[in-house]
């Protein structure tokens, strides 16, 4: 499989260039999406804990009620838009995603908070696949570019969640989350906006699958898949369990959320940069140099404290989400007739699995303590990492290129 190559699909009906009104504005939606679902939902879950008296393992479930029903939905409602693309799906899907997160503001016990994390995770599985191939039709030939300008919006989303603990909802407690119900009205208009550009170019985006050429590549996609879903897990590690274990050691939550910021925030930085640089170097290796990379700073977490651990945190942050948008490229490179698919597959089945990794640290706090959590977090890159040289490359090596 290393030997083989992935080529670009020729492009006949898409501009050469991006068409940059569209882009930013689904970066600003996925950025008001992923702000609630998966920025807000980990960091929340001592919040969730303390007012509804919950163990590590019902914290954890929350988490993976938010990603299941995101993860599971994303693909098939890819699948079906490949058939019938349906625009209507961004702003609906993205107004869903707010306002069940608001709503748990409300809600009376554990039960109602896992419902209405439900309804916010399958609005964001509905948002998801239909932004995504709008970004893909409004890209041009600059793929890795509009798509990490595309995810660095849910990126900045998943960083600003935590930042709003300790300055907004400590004060607040869980009833200020009622107050997305704004940003959900913000998002529906943001995305409204957008529907008729979308429609009248659905036919042209029909008469593309009909031409590309090339075959769908499923055993190289199922091994990208178990990348990002490792990737992922280190994501919902720190995400939602850093705050726990600083908490452990008598560091305020005010703090060691703002150092959850830290992390997610180097991880929108480094999405931009990365897409950019994938167009360049390869969506492979730009995957396998991110994971190589980020493995001493996933190793030295558990042991760095103070000024030192905000360093790793930020270095860690920038290295293992630097591949956000060239999986999702690659991936769509891999299903060329299944665009919708594809995208479901890797911001929705890859990231959502998540939630089975929060529900798996949740269940080994409980029984062995956080810091268990974060040894295991070390080990994750490095198998990454050798995962990622048996995918198919999409461009030679750069000193390969030149000879």
């Amino acid at each position: 499989m290393t030997q083989a190559t992935v080529t670009e699909s020729p492009q006949r009906t898409a501009p050469a260039g991006i068409k940059h009104d569209a882009v930013w504005s689904l970066s600003v939606a996925h950025l008001l999406n992923d702000l609630v679902t998966t920025g807000l939902v980990p960091a929340l879950l001592p919040v969730y804990k303390l007012a509804f008296h919950l163990t590590y393992l019902q914290t954890g479930l929350i988490v993976l009620t938010s990603y299941f029903a995101s993860s599971v939905m994303q693909p098939l409602f890819g699948l079906f838009t490949d058939r019938r693309p349906a625009p209507w799906l961004l702003p609906l899907g993205v107004f869903l995603a707010n306002a069940g997160l608001a709503l748990t503001g409300a809600a009376p016990s554990f039960g109602w908070v896992l419902l209405c994390v439900f309804i916010s995770g399958l609005g964001s599985g509905a948002f998801h696949p239909e932004a995504s191939r709008l970004t893909h039709l409004a890209a041009g030939s600059a793929r890795g570019r509009a798509q990490a300008i595309f995810q660095v919006g849910g990126n900045t989303g998943q960083a600003i969640g935590p930042a709003l603990i300790p300055l907004f909802i400590l004060d607040t407690g869980v009833h200020g989350l009622l107050w997305f119900l704004l940003t959900g009205l913000l998002a529906l208009a943001v995305t409204a906006r957008l529907v008729p550009w979308y429609a009248a170019h659905q036919r042209a985006e029909q008469q593309r699958r009909h031409q590309v050429q090339g075959r769908n590549r499923v055993g190289a996609v199922v091994l990208l898949v178990f990348i990002v879903i490792l990737r992922s897990w280190c994501q919902i590690g720190v995400s939602g369990f850093l705050p726990f274990y600083y908490t452990h050691q008598h560091i305020p939550l005010s703090h060691a959320e703002l150092l959850t910021f830290l992390f997610l925030a180097a991880g929108a930085i480094s999405t931009y940069i990365g897409g950019a640089w994938s167009d360049k170097l390869g969506r492979k290796w730009l995957l396998a140099l991110s994971l190589v990379a980020a493995i001493p700073f996933a190793w030295l977490l558990p042991y760095a404290h103070g000024i030192w651990a905000a360093l790793d945190l930020l270095l860690f942050g920038f290295t293992i989400l630097a591949s956000f948008a060239a999986t999702v490229v690659f991936c769509q490179q891999l299903l060329p007739r299944n665009i919708g698919l594809a995208s479901g597959l890797m911001v929705g089945f890859g990231v959502g699995a998540g939630g089975i990794g929060a529900t798996l640290f949740g269940y080994v706090s409980d029984h062995f303590g956080v810091q268990l959590v974060f040894q295991w977090i070390g080990m994750l890159p490095l198998v990454a990492a050798v995962i990622s040289l048996l995918l198919p490359s999409d461009k030679p090596l750069p000193w390969r290129r030149a000879a």
